[in-house]
């Protein structure tokens, strides 16, 4: 039987791209492919002497360096993208390293563990969100920046040793003693959990690179990079508490973790207890405002702590109601402060000035038109963490003009034998002065900075 010429060219081919993809595979014992293997190659450089050439702009490198690592990263589950990262030494490395390249499935030619070394020469250095990267070069509108190394010449430059694969031993890191030297290399982190909020999350969205939060029972938190490409995508988040094996990134200061299959991951303890950070206490209050009647710059509110212990401010809100409002008008978010035990805290809405008058700087410096502004005929809350209302001036709904919560170019201070906030405005527990208030205030306008005690209370 005679067969056709056209059929002949179909059958070669067909037989051409079954040998092409044979070679672009595990073999049957799923050993991965020998890459460009080499002995004889020696290291000559260090990394910290290779970024130390680095002069704050990306160049190509013409010294005929050497360096060598092990292999961190892999791409099998396809969490990893055209990068190898690569540390110094199997066990306790001293830094880590990375080399973009465009090369898919480069586990199968530099497999986890493996040694090899990378020919420099010819390769460009440079530093991106403070981490250092070689490859390629990528050119845009004049920039020029390390990209990936072409897939044609990447034997030219990395080669895999002849040596036996090293098992990669992950360092044990904290997330309270995160270090920059770590980047790139494998570490592992106890006592890890996903946040409540993306607990029933899937770790990745489709085709898009996800962002997902790990804490530890101390609160401190990291980021778990994923790849919407990789195998484990549409996977579950764990949703107990354990240790992660990744790859230690950053992005300037701000940590992330990478890891490279579903089994560097151990979630199989109990969730940690709730962390308690925001407290409650009624023995923070309003203990003065001003309103000088000689300069309206020089406004502020003093709030005290009674307690014998320092109180964190965490949650805590000091808002306003102008005039007659019954809806809030401004409000001060005091989180990230702390008032010492039998302190003052004190808030200026024109710091420079108040520095000028009083001497001294206001604890927080917050804006005009803020509960730290009011002119003297506002009402005031002093809210806690839980909306619980612990301290108050005035009657909400009830505009201060003429009323015995005026204190309109004047000043409110808490007498001295109040040692509480307390919800409901009592007059009693409160010295007031003004120009036009009622008749048991005292109606004489005060002046800064003799006529004000901002930092002080007996």
């Amino acid at each position: 039987m005679t067969i056709n010429f056209k059929y002949r060219v179909t059958l070669a081919l067909a037989f051409f791209n079954i040998v092409l993809l044979c070679t672009c595979v595990k073999d049957r014992d799923f050993k991965p492919l020998e890459g460009n293997q080499v002995s004889g190659l020696v290291a000559n450089a260090t990394y910290s002497e290779v970024k130390s050439r680095y002069q704050e702009e990306t160049f190509q490198i013409q010294e005929d360096l050497i360096i060598e690592g092990y292999v961190s990263s892999s791409d099998e589950m396809g969490n990893f993208f055209s990068v190898l990262h690569f540390q110094d030494k199997p066990e306790n490395p001293s830094e880590g390293f990375q080399i973009e390249i465009d090369l898919r499935d480069s586990h199968l030619f530099f497999p986890e563990g493996s040694k090899i070394y990378i020919k420099l020469k010819g390769l460009y250095l440079g530093r991106s969100k403070d981490v250092f990267k070689i490859g390629g070069v990528f050119t845009s509108f004049g920039n020029v920046s390390v990209g990936r190394l072409p897939a044609a010449v990447v034997d030219n430059h990395v080669f895999l040793s002849t040596d036996e694969k090293a098992t990669i031993q992950p360092s044990l890191i904290s997330l309270e003693n995160l270090e920059p030297r770590s980047t790139n290399t494998l570490v592992v982190v106890d006592n890890l959990e996903i946040i409540d909020a993306e607990i029933g999350a899937i770790f990745a969205e489709e085709r898009e690179e996800t962002e997902r939060r790990l804490m530890d029972c101390k609160g401190n938190t990291i980021t778990l990079v994923n790849s919407g490409f990789s195998d484990f995508q549409a996977e579950f988040l764990p949703s107990g508490n354990g240790k992660i094996i990744g790859v230690l990134l950053r992005d300037k200061a701000n940590f992330s973790l990478a890891i490279r299959s579903l089994k560097d991951l151990s979630f199989t303890e109990e969730r940690c207890e709730e962390i308690v950070d925001e407290y409650t206490s009624n023995q923070l209050f309003i203990s003065e405002l001003a309103d000088p009647d000689n300069n309206s710059k020089a406004r502020f509110v003093e709030l005290y702590n009674s307690a014998s212990e320092q109180l964190d401010l965490k949650g805590w809100k000091l808002v306003r109601f102008t005039n007659d409002n019954i809806e809030v008008s401004s409000s001060i978010d005091l989180s990230g402060f702390t008032i010492a035990a039998k302190s003052t805290f004190v808030i200026s809405p024109n710091t420079l000035e108040f520095e000028q008058v009083y001497a001294f700087a206001p604890d927080l410096a917050v804006g005009t038109n803020t509960p730290a502004d009011s002119n003297g005929d506002d009402n005031l809350q002093l809210i806690d963490p839980f909306g619980t209302v612990i301290d108050v001036f005035g009657i909400v709904g009830e505009d201060g003009s003429g009323t015995n919560h005026e204190f309109e170019d004047g000043r409110a201070v808490r007498n001295d034998e109040v040692v509480e906030g307390n919800p409901v405005y009592t007059f009693s527990e409160w010295t007031i002065y003004n120009d036009t208030g009622a008749e048991e205030t005292i109606q004489e306008p005060k002046n800064a900075p003799e006529d004000f005690t901002p930092r002080i209370r007996n």
